[in-house]
């Protein structure tokens, strides 16, 4: 199986596109849609659907906090730019869009994956994997060998043998990485929608089971258009220089 990791789309329907015409030319044969599908871009309705129809086709689908949000109100901790482009997306999607967001699953396992969207010690709090720490943290809630999770919208790749001992890399685009089962492994894509390492390329990584390695990949995408559409829709100007910027 060569399973396609994406994350953070954010309502980016530019940035989805091409990751997902770059997924299949990567010979990509199923699909993790690791949360987050909504926020911040332009295109909810358009990046659910999308996402709908990939569900039917098998692909594992988990809530992100920006979805729980769609569906249920904002939490009262989410930042005033976050908070309104949420009243926005809630009045773009319908009943059946805001539903399937709503049922969407915090944890998926299979495998011996396990998949969430923001960390595996406590997936609906929503906390952030940003550390060394936190990651050996999120890996040791979990037996499973090789974890997958969004919400920090930059890519990493940390690992912990059973000795206790630790790992941290920033991957490079295109190199495949061997990520044996002897140890454990934390995966953290980037973000499709919105990246913020300071490269506006979008972010995706593949996973083959079969031969247990990974790569991480950066897909360029037409970022004007993109930003052009949230100034359309009258949403924060911060939200379109952000997706120039990569920040």
């Amino acid at each position: 199986m060569k399973l396609a990791l994406l994350t953070d789309l954010h309502a980016n329907r530019e940035a989805f596109e091409a990751c997902l015409d770059h997924a299949h030319r990567c010979g990509a044969t199923d699909y993790a849609i690791l949360g987050d599908l909504v926020g911040y871009g332009a295109d909810p309705a358009w990046v659910v659907d999308t996402v709908r129809a990939l569900a039917s086709r098998g692909a594992i689908v988990l809530k992100g906090n920006h979805d729980e949000s769609a569906a249920e109100g904002p939490r009262p901790t989410m930042v005033e730019d976050a908070r309104q482009v949420i009243a926005w997306t809630r009045a773009q999607l319908d009943a059946a869009q805001l539903a399937f967001l709503e049922a969407l699953p915090l944890t998926v396992e299979r495998a011996g994956c396990l998949f969430a969207h923001a960390n595996t010690w406590a997936p609906a709090d929503w906390e952030y994997v940003t550390s060394r720490h936190d990651a050996v943290r999120c890996l040791q809630a979990t037996t499973a060998r090789h974890v997958f999770i969004g919400h920090v919208h930059e890519p990493q790749l940390y690992h912990l043998a059973g000795t206790g001992k630790t790992g941290q890399f920033t991957p490079v685009s295109g190199v495949a990485i061997p990520v044996p089962a002897h140890r454990q492994w934390l995966v953290l894509p980037g973000s499709v929608g919105q990246p913020r390492d300071g490269n506006p390329a979008a972010c995706w990584a593949l996973y083959d089971s079969d031969s247990l390695n990974l790569s991480f990949h950066r897909v360029p995408y037409d970022q004007e258009a993109a930003a052009a559409k949230i100034r359309r829709a009258g949403l924060p100007e911060r939200l379109a220089q952000r997706l120039i910027e990569g920040r």
